[in-house]
């Protein structure tokens, strides 16, 4: 099966698309996210897609925007922490290395506040609908994983190399790991 070397999953702020950066760097592969792929194919942000034509037209084209790059990313492939839970997504990433980067409640707490754009968080409490969301994936992220790994210690690139060392992928240490 040709395809990503490792498919990113997770929950919003695991860090999928700097960890995903960070491996294809230490790789030497291309990396593509799954948004900003949807991005770039409408001319639209991810948040004017959800306000203008709904969460529901939303998947179904991330749905087939992840059959799309699963054909012709070669390298590293991050995902939204919704697509995994469309049918048609779920079964397009079966058997194939996706890894599940995790981070508790605290971290995501942390690390959301210091962003915007999410537009499955907005409302007054953010952390309430990410424990919800988080809660609801959960058992489909497990199902869908080959792999998992803490994303929440570490830099991306020290992420990256946990990454590495579970699909048993070539990739260079380099000394500053140890330290980032």
């Amino acid at each position: 099966m040709t395809g990503p070397v490792a498919v990113l999953i997770g929950p919003m702020a695991a860090g999928k698309t700097s960890v995903g950066r960070a491996l294809a760097a230490r790789l030497g592969v291309p990396f593509a996210d799954l948004d900003a792929l949807i991005v770039q194919e409408t001319g639209r942000t991810i948040p004017d897609i959800f306000r203008l034509e709904g969460e529901q037209a939303f998947r179904e084209r991330e749905a087939a925007a992840l059959v799309r790059a699963l054909d012709h990313q070669r390298g590293v492939l991050s995902l939204g922490g919704g697509a995994p839970m469309h049918p048609r997504a779920a079964r397009t990433l079966e058997g194939r290395p996706v890894v599940l980067l995790e981070i508790d409640e605290d971290v995501a707490a942390r690390r959301l506040s210091r962003g915007v754009g999410r537009p499955m968080l907005e409302g007054d409490d953010p952390m309430t609908r990410w424990r919800e969301l988080a809660a609801a994936r959960s058992a489909t992220y497990r199902g869908l994983a080959t792999h998992r790994v803490d994303a929440g210690r570490g830099s991306p690139a020290q992420v990256a190399r946990a990454v590495i060392d579970a699909l048993q992928l070539q990739g260079p240490r380099r000394p500053e790991e140890e330290t980032e």
